[in-house]
């Protein structure tokens, strides 16, 4: 069963509306009581940095996630500013993300920008996939997703790139840490790709 983190931010019926064309069992965590035959996790978010971040701690399921996550072993998969949450702060905000993964949000420099538009990055962009990772499996060549973003993932640990995209810079797109993944795109609103995606992540090893 996938559960569909709701503590407030995200399009959750994008993303249980692709579970239900996949015939994957699937259902919106609310509550602390929602967590039963919970195999895999999405946490999604949009909006900034620190409005995520006081909604997820205010939401009383932080601390059921992370004994799922950590002493389980449940994978979970940060999506956009899900992703961002899961790094140790962003530029964007003073509060602290969760850690679950080393690394820091930074801003994309505007002078190296080329398009008229400079932020947010927002629309179609290929990706480069920098390993064999799960969530990837079986996916046709220059795959593309949907991005609407102005901050991106520095990590620490450059093992843990999934994979890139460019804008201005090349930029991490995705990362992994054991069981814990993250995308800065949106599979949600990225047609066959996204799908795929998702339907990748309900098989995602435990």
């Amino acid at each position: 069963m996938i559960g569909i983190i709701d503590y407030g931010l995200g399009n959750i019926k994008a993303f249980i509306n692709i579970y239900n064309r996949l015939h994957i069992p699937v259902k919106s965590i609310k509550t602390i009581h929602d967590f039963d035959d919970i195999s895999r996790l999405i946490l999604p978010g949009v909006g900034a940095f620190d409005f995520a971040m006081e909604k997820f701690n205010q939401s009383g399921l932080r601390d059921p996630i992370e004994n799922l996550v950590f002493k389980n072993n449940i994978p979970i998969i940060g999506i956009c500013v899900g992703m961002q949450m899961l790094a140790f702060s962003s530029d964007e905000g003073s509060l602290p993300g969760l850690g679950w993964i080393p690394g820091t949000v930074k801003k994309f420099d505007e002078t190296l920008i080329s398009y008229s538009t400079h932020l947010p990055h927002m629309g179609w962009n290929d990706i480069i996939i920098n390993n064999n990772q799960t969530i990837f499996n079986d996916f046709e060549p220059d795959p593309k997703f949907y991005f609407l973003h102005s901050y991106y993932f520095q990590t620490e640990n450059h093992n843990q790139i999934v994979a890139t995209s460019h804008y201005g810079i090349d930029f991490t797109c995705a990362v992994n840490h054991k069981n814990i993944v993250g995308v800065q795109f949106h599979p949600e609103k990225s047609h066959h790709f996204g799908v795929k995606l998702l339907e990748n992540f309900a098989k995602y090893p435990c």
